[in-house]
């Protein structure tokens, strides 16, 4: 496999921090950091059954200003700081039914987790990284940035297009000090938190779980490729982009849909 051949010590020495790094496509993005030869620090609130692999792991709820503080307290003390941060933590929780059914909880937590824990985080890590003069920060968004899904997901697709803006501003400020700010905009990925808003749109509109999915790729125009990404498609992806080889990228979108948006 390539990974583990031509790429598997191309972060040696490095610290990555991953957010939401034991489920899905942060696990399979920590997994790849760590065969690149980093040490990665994965957070997440409750901890897994198996971290694996020699990944570190933090307990956190990052939808709270104390949770980023606490993460950030014991990577500076155990670890010193982070060269790589993936802010990959986001989802949805919202009911379905449009915008008359969400209430300002709803869009509070949502934006807690998919825009304010980033911006907690890259707040306590910059610094450092700064004062080295390197370092790489990818925030992980969402096509729904830029093509929204009013059924389930407004407050998501909002605050993952703030992401995106906020992203492309926060490189343009540091990337001159020597820190590249990228984003991953994935789109569909079946991931077990996909199988649940599946469930979710399946029960709220009377339909199978089969037709609920069919409904979500209809209502994203289709994904010319055919199917969603796997988790491992991300990572690779992301595993690149961290890497000395994408180290004049910066300030700069990625798009990893299958062809699902249908404009230039």
């Amino acid at each position: 496999m390539i990974e583990n051949t031509v790429y598997q010590n191309e972060l040696s020495g490095k610290v990555a921090l991953v957010t939401g790094g034991t489920k899905g496509a942060g696990k399979a993005i920590a997994e790849r950091l760590k065969r690149a030869g980093a040490q990665v620090i994965v957070t997440a609130r409750n901890a897994p059954d198996d971290t694996g692999h020699g990944l570190y792991f933090v307990a956190a709820d990052l939808s709270a200003p104390e949770g980023a503080a606490g993460v950030a307290k014991e990577v500076f003390g155990k670890f010193g700081g982070v060269d790589i941060l993936v802010n990959n933590l986001g989802g949805s929780e919202t009911p379905a039914g449009g915008f008359a059914v969400l209430t300002d909880v709803d869009w509070e937590q949502t934006l807690q987790i998919n825009l304010l824990a980033p911006v907690r985080l890259d707040r306590a890590f910059l610094p450092q990284m700064i004062k080295n003069g390197s370092g790489v920060i990818i925030h992980i968004a969402s096509i729904q940035g830029k093509l929204p899904l009013h059924d389930s997901t407004l407050p998501y697709a909002a605050a993952k297009a703030g992401l995106i803006n906020y992203s492309k501003g926060l490189s343009k400020e540091v990337s001159s000090k020597g820190v590249r700010v990228l984003t991953v905009s994935p789109g569909g990925i079946m991931t077990d938190a996909a199988q649940r808003m599946m469930q979710r749109i399946s029960e709220s509109s009377g339909i199978s779980v089969e037709e609920a999915t069919q409904s979500v790729l209809n209502a994203l125009g289709g994904v010319p490729f055919g199917r969603f990404a796997k988790p491992e498609e991300v990572a690779e992806l992301v595993g690149f982009l961290v890497s000395p080889r994408a180290g004049y990228l910066t300030g700069t979108e990625f798009v990893i849909d299958g062809g699902t948006i249908p404009t230039v």
